[in-house]
């Protein structure tokens, strides 16, 4: 098995934290930058900036961290740890392990979702280090993904026919898509074009406004995400928010109404998006969030109506491992399954009333 050693960036690492994690092994994720950082800091959780070493690579991750009196700490890899070799997770995992114990951090579980493509080999591998499977936690870890890199002609041939045909006739039909600044006025009405769509396609829950507008300003402010609108009779009928970080671009958030004349819009929103992350530098664009690939025609799957959507671009759903949690401190682990965590997220979502993760 491969060594690896685990340690804190230092401060000149940390300045230039997106720069090194998107040079990751797996080019990083927008959910390990320091604009999601920013965020969690002020919803419960401590960010860790952690560096893993060894194999002939460095990954930086960050570390959600959060502290429980007489259990220790808790780390979250959110989307990580950055490999694209299966078999190095249990030794990096490992390196977390020393590292803990020697700086004294008492860690008492570490959480992980790497992007490794599921499969029954993943399965054996997480399994026989000692992993425990636990709940999805991001949208995207069943995804659908658009290589980007064909020049755009090709591109757009390469689109499902769905798609593709959606996009022609908006373009036809002269549907003006408008790139959005980052006020006030834009991020209200974004939210309001996401709480009707969850409402009519998805049986989950919207954060508050508040939640959303930090991570939209976050990333906008760094140069890193972009709103896109299209208008009906003055009104916004279609609006997403596009994050392009390192070479995968990410269609993170969206809405639309209903009830609207334009056909394609929603298509022509995404292949302008997917056009600017393109000059942007970005190889693959993640529609962020289907339904895993064998439940695609599930009518009941919360990202069904979603998953019509996103597949209509790109028909391939890609099934990451998804969420796993490696005990530290057996002891502790149990009791924080089986009461501390539950009292923990009933505490944390009385007083705040947003989500735990």
């Amino acid at each position: 098995m491969p060594e690896f050693t685990a340690r804190f960036a230092t401060a000149a690492e940390t300045d230039q934290w997106d720069i090194l994690v998107t040079a990751n092994p797996n080019g990083g994720n927008l959910l390990q930058s320091a604009a999601f950082a920013a965020v969690k800091k002020n919803y419960g959780w401590t960010p860790q900036f952690v560096v893993i070493e060894g194999a002939g690579y460095v990954s930086y991750n960050l570390v959600l961290e959060k502290s429980y009196p007489l259990l220790g700490r808790l780390w979250y890899l959110v989307k990580g740890p950055d490999t694209t070799v299966l078999a190095d997770i249990p030794a990096m995992t490992q390196a977390l392990r020393v590292f803990s114990k020697r700086a004294g951090l008492n860690v008492f579980a570490v959480k992980i979702e790497p992007d490794i493509i599921a499969c029954d080999e993943a399965t054996t591998v997480l399994s026989g280090a000692g992993f425990i499977k636990m709940p999805n936690l991001q949208p995207n870890d069943s995804t659908a993904l658009l290589d980007i890199s064909p020049e755009p002609q090709q591109l757009l041939r390469n689109l499902q026919s769905r798609g593709r045909n959606a996009v022609r006739r908006a373009i036809r039909e002269e549907v003006e898509v408008v790139r959005m600044e980052p006020d006030e006025t834009t991020m209200r009405t974004m939210y309001e074009l996401m709480l009707g769509t969850i409402a009519a396609k998805s049986n989950t829950q919207a954060r508050k406004y508040e939640y959303y507008k930090q991570f939209w300003s976050e990333f906008a402010s760094r140069g890193q995400g972009r709103f896109y609108f299209v208008f009906e009779d003055g009104v916004a009928s279609v609006g997403a928010f596009v994050v392009n970080y390192g070479r995968k671009a990410t269609y993170k958030d969206g809405g639309s109404l209903q009830k609207r004349s334009q056909y394609g819009d929603s298509h022509l929103v995404q292949w302008v998006a997917i056009n600017d992350m393109k000059e942007l530098g970005a190889l693959e664009y993640d529609l962020c969030g289907t339904p895993p690939a064998d439940q695609l025609k599930d009518t009941t799957h919360p990202y069904h109506g979603l998953g019509l959507f996103k597949t209509s671009f790109s028909k391939t759903v890609t099934d990451f491992v998804g969420c796993w949690e490696l005990p530290f401190a057996p002891l502790r682990y149990k009791i924080w399954t089986t009461v501390a965590e539950r009292i923990a997220r009933q505490v944390y979502v009385r007083r705040t009333g947003d989500r735990f993760y």
